[in-house]
């Protein structure tokens, strides 16, 4: 089993910025991915960044050059600079363990519970 303890969600006037931090504890495999999703107020979940054990990152469109995701071990840091109102959004940590069965890969997803990120205008 997986834990993942999110931290620094707030509130902050657009134009600042905020870090998200996870920790993830448990049974980590050595190729996994580490990210965050967010979902808005009355709309889907979507991927924010993401960043794997081998360093492959990736970023919504959206985000690309205001946020940076970052990993030290089980630790998965997002640094959020020039928020904007349409930053808003629970953001959730995700942990992807992933193993090799063969030609396939098989994952495992574990989920944090969530951390409100509030920005006003």
């Amino acid at each position: 089993q997986v834990h993942l303890r999110e931290s620094g969600g707030g509130l902050v006037q657009a134009g600042g910025s905020l870090r998200l931090s996870c920790v993830a504890s448990g049974s980590i495999f050595s190729m996994n991915v580490m990210g965050w999703y967010r979902q808005p107020p009355g709309k889907q979940r979507e991927l924010v960044a993401d960043l794997s054990s081998g360093g492959t990152s990736t970023y919504a469109d959206s985000v690309k050059g205001r946020f940076t995701i970052s990993r030290d071990k089980n630790t998965v840091n997002l640094q959020m600079n020039s928020l904007k109102p349409e930053d808003t959004a629970v953001y959730f940590c995700k942990l992807v363990n992933v193993i090799r069965n063969g030609l396939i890969n098989q994952q495992y997803d574990y989920w944090g519970q969530g951390t409100q990120v509030t920005v006003s205008s």
